[in-house]
């Protein structure tokens, strides 16, 4: 099976609980940092499946590694290689199908509820509400073809389904760790954040474990109906070759 491409833009950033989904199934992933090495891969047939994680910059600034990131996840809508975009990943994805990505109407920083659409229950046994945290000031249109998948009262799109490219404005893949680092790498940016759906560090941190434990239960729902999607070799009589599901 070709490795899973996954793209991290930021150390706070990391892919967490995706990345022990992978490790336990035993599905290989290449790490790759688009944003500090200045380029992305754009040719999406080298992979199996393409993750992108979130990022600090907007996917609407002209630099280089983002035009690199489009382009490689247009080849991959074109390819039907399945992409799985977390927050500014998700938005990467709208916009390699056409849609548009603004500014949202609030920051949405730290833990809300979101509510799951029927579709989304049923691709990833999803239960009606959930809480998920976040880290955002944009938000993008549902791309044509696309159904929505999550929505919140502050955030209307807070993700889509359209095949095996998933997108979600959120953040599913945190860990107790990468939250408090995050926290403490963002100190600033909270203190001047404001909005209704802006919470303070202490806010975020409370009752960390527990929040972090109930989220880990929508990831790997999430993570497991994703990679189930992903082509593996058949497996074939000696002597011949093995062949692409």
């Amino acid at each position: 099976m070709r490795p899973i491409a996954i793209l991290q833009h930021e150390s706070t950033q990391g892919p967490g609980v995706l990345r022990d989904h992978l490790d336990e199934r035993g599905i290989a992933y290449r790490l790759i940092s688009p944003a500090s090495d200045g380029r992305a891969p754009v040719d999406a047939g080298k992979f199996g499946g393409i993750v992108v994680l979130g990022s600090d910059h907007s996917v609407n600034e002209t630099l280089p590694w983002i035009a690199d990131e489009l382009t490689l996840l247009q080849d991959a809508v074109r390819r039907e290689v399945p992409v799985l975009g977390h927050c500014f990943g998700a938005q990467m994805l709208a916009r390699a199908m056409g849609a548009r990505v603004t500014r949202n109407i609030c920051p949405n920083i730290g833990w809300s509820p979101v509510w799951v659409t029927p579709p989304a229950q049923q691709r990833m046994a999803l239960p009606r509400q959930a809480t998920i945290f976040n880290w955002h000031y944009d938000t993008f249109e549902i791309p044509a073809g696309a159904v929505r998948a999550m929505y919140g009262s502050h955030c209307l799109n807070k993700g889509f389904l359209r095949g095996r490219h998933w997108a979600f404005q959120g953040h599913l893949e945190v860990t107790v760790e990468s939250v408090r680092n995050w926290c403490a790498a963002g100190r600033a940016e909270l203190l001047r954040a404001q909005g209704p759906a802006v919470q303070s560090e202490a806010q975020i941190l409370s009752e960390l474990r527990e929040r972090i434990a109930a989220l880990r239960v929508i990831a790997d729902q999430t993570y497991r109906a994703w990679t189930a999607q992903l082509d593996r070799p058949i497996l074939v009589a000696p002597g011949r070759a093995a062949s692409w599901a």
